[in-house]
């Protein structure tokens, strides 16, 4: 019935306008008894259960952030059947991001083109929402990912990181840094080895004991990806995220008339998923211990595309795009699919 739904009404809408009016019926999940009736729905099997970061996940299959910017729609996400939430990116600085319109649906490819620029209401008001969070009880577990505030200078980046760890991290389950946006300009500069190693340094000293990330692109050569994975486990980081959007329009096939009009930004979805795997490949080469969490994201829509994750080297797996074409129920089918093997 969904995609039905999806494609008689919801299409009509511009696809910003729709997510905010999607996470108005999330945030309404969050409030019981929606959230108990939620919860018999689509609680994951027991069977799912799976250890990480030293925190019990109900489902190893969570939200990616991007989708729930600001904090305000996790409990309900959760009550959905994600088994954990990346809120953000969140910036120290609060921000309107690009100019509108920045979302784009390729609906041959199910995929997504964003430039939404890190749009949120800044640190203070994320961690306002964090601590409250952490009051309710059957929460899911709650990630923060941190970009740089675009008004911020790039020499400068290291500094505006560690004053959102600071706000953040004693209150999330997890701290994700985000070096990878192609939305920022000049912050996947900050991927180069030399670069990131004193910013991360930095901000794991101020995570203090919350488990830290580092979230790279996809669009990495192969061997800068081992070199970020071999930095992370040097530095002592809990893991990495593989991978965020791309820059690449290979392989499409809406119309290129289309993607043109669309123009710059990440693109996200089905075309991500070979180029997914094959980052957390990489990655898990680099770092073989298994008790380096590496969240494999991209092109996710099915519980085989989390199993594709999974055996590449995965310990979690998130998911977004996917979300608009699927909808509401989309956890708790691959949740059921990875209980039935």
């Amino acid at each position: 019935m969904y995609p039905l739904l999806f494609r008689s009404i919801l299409t009509r809408f511009d696809p910003e306008t729709a997510h905010h009016a999607g996470m108005l019926i999330i945030r309404l999940v969050g409030i019981w008894p929606f959230s108990w009736a939620a919860r018999a729905l689509t609680r994951p099997d027991p069977s799912l259960r799976t250890s990480a970061l030293g925190l019990d996940f109900s489902s190893p299959f969570g939200i990616a952030a991007g989708f729930d910017k600001n904090a305000v729609g996790a409990y309900g996400l959760g009550a959905l059947g994600f088994g954990h939430v990346e809120i953000g990116t969140v910036t120290a600085i609060p921000q309107e991001g690009n100019p509108k319109p920045r979302l784009f649906r390729l609906v041959p490819d199910r995929a997504l083109i964003n430039r939404m620029g890190f749009n949120n209401r800044g640190a203070d008001a994320a961690s306002r929402r964090l601590r409250a969070l952490r009051m309710r009880t059957q929460r899911p577990v709650v990630g923060a990912n941190i970009g740089k505030s675009r008004v911020v200078d790039v020499d400068d980046a290291t500094a505006d990181y560690v004053r959102s760890a600071t706000l953040l991290a004693p209150l999330a389950d997890y701290l994700a840094v985000n070096v990878s946006s192609p939305n920022t300009p000049g912050l996947r500069t900050l991927q180069a080895v030399e670069t990131l190693a004193p910013l991360l340094s930095a901000v794991k000293d101020a995570a203090g004991s919350t488990p830290m990330l580092v979230k790279i692109a996809p669009d990495l050569a192969d061997d800068e990806i081992s070199a970020i994975t071999r930095l992370a486990v040097d530095l002592g980081l809990a893991g990495l995220i593989a991978a965020n959007t791309t820059i690449s329009r290979e392989s499409l096939i809406t119309d290129a008339t289309t993607v043109e009009a669309a123009g710059a930004g990440g693109l996200s979805g089905a075309p991500m998923r070979a180029r997914a795997v094959r980052v957390v490949e990489l990655a898990r080469a680099a770092a073989p211990d298994p008790q380096f969490c590496i969240i494999g994201v991209g092109g996710v829509e099915t519980a085989d595309h989390v199993r594709a994750l999974l055996d590449a080297g995965a310990t979690l797996v998130q998911g977004y795009t996917a979300f608009i074409y699927r909808g509401p129920l989309w956890a708790r089918q691959i949740n059921r699919g990875l209980r039935a093997g």
